[in-house]
């Protein structure tokens, strides 16, 4: 089954049963974060504590 088809039959599924106001909002709420967390990334910069750093293997 190709993406296209697996994505209509959920959609179908949902206008069924769609989803409890709560769930909604959760989703919406999760998104929201993300796109801040993006933003703030974008405009400010990843901090430097953040970043990894290789270790030297001594052998």
């Amino acid at each position: 089954m190709d993406p296209m088809t697996r994505l209509l039959i959920r959609l179908a599924e949902w206008f069924r049963n769609p989803p409890s106001p709560a769930r909604i909002k959760l989703i919406l709420a999760v998104v929201a974060l993300c796109l801040i967390l993006v933003g703030i990334e974008k405009f400010v910069g990843w901090p430097e504590w953040a970043t990894a750093q290789r270790v030297p293997i001594h052998r």
